[in-house]
């Protein structure tokens, strides 16, 4: 996502894939198709091999890191964007559960509904068309 809460780009991968598989998937999603991002932001479930993917794709990724003083849920800086991302797409029912078969449809179902969010910001509309009396 970018900073304004965008999908940039989105990789589905089974469960029992390393976090690892889909930083290093996302990343060489992201360079293929949009030159200008330069910096990734992650959580701490990245380990180095994803930074030192990073650099060879031309990204700088940096680890964003819990302050460890802290008690009970802090939101991080700039991470919080990405959680409110992914809240407003839980409001489309085939996001909420895994209802498709294979990663492909998966995929093109959070590029729809993103596309349905973006169109939203964009006209200032602030309830689907459909709940309108």
């Amino acid at each position: 996502m970018d900073v304004l809460g965008l999908v940039i780009d989105c990789v589905v991968l089974p469960a029992s894939a390393h976090e690892n598989t889909a930083g290093i998937a996302l990343l060489d999603g992201v360079a293929a198709q949009c030159d200008t991002v330069k910096k990734a932001l992650v959580d701490q479930g990245f380990k180095k091999k994803v930074v030192e993917h990073g650099t060879t794709v031309g990204i700088d990724v940096e680890i964003v890191e819990r302050n460890p003083d802290d008690k009970g849920f802090v939101p991080q800086a700039k991470r919080w964007i990405v959680e409110q991302t992914n809240g407003i797409l839980m409001f489309y029912r085939r996001l909420v559960r895994d209802y498709e078969h294979r990663p492909a449809s998966s995929r093109s179902r959070v590029f729809w509904a993103m596309t349905s969010v973006m169109s939203r910001r964009l006209t200032g509309a602030t309830l689907a068309s459909w709940r309108t009396a």
